[in-house]
């Protein structure tokens, strides 16, 4: 490995020990269903998304508040700070589609439709307000 790779490979690890991210892969719901719960709580302080989604009746709400917990977690982990007096927030939060799976449904006259399954992969970050 060359020097710049180098140099660039030990800054991206610096920066991920400051970052503190959780990930939910191959979640069986829709893209589309996620990101309407995700847009509720992006850029909002941590505690406060955790208590919105526990009250949403969406069923993808469960799974972030989840997610959220798990990030929250990781940050304790990582910093041995406790949580509760660091001023955490989500600073990114993403939806990306994952697998499909592909099935078929009988239509009239020996036809048949495709039915798409959806499943989409969340990804949270959070960082503390300085």
């Amino acid at each position: 490995m060359g020097a710049r790779k180098q140099k660039a490979a030990e800054a991206r690890k610096e920066a991920l020990k400051t970052t503190y991210i959780a990930k939910l892969n191959n979640c069986p719901t829709s893209p589309r269903k996620m990101r309407l719960v995700a847009d509720m709580v992006r850029g909002m302080d941590a505690y406060k998304a955790l208590s919105i989604l526990q009250f949403t009746p969406k069923a993808a709400a469960s799974r972030l508040e989840k997610l959220i917990s798990s990030a929250i977690a990781n940050y304790e982990q990582k910093s041995g700070l406790s949580a509760g007096n660091a001023n955490l927030f989500i600073k990114t939060i993403y939806v990306d589609s994952a697998r499909q799976l592909k099935r078929v449904q009988p239509a009239p006259q020996g036809r048949a439709h495709r039915v798409r399954k959806r499943s989409n992969h969340v990804t949270v970050i959070l960082d503390t307000k300085a």
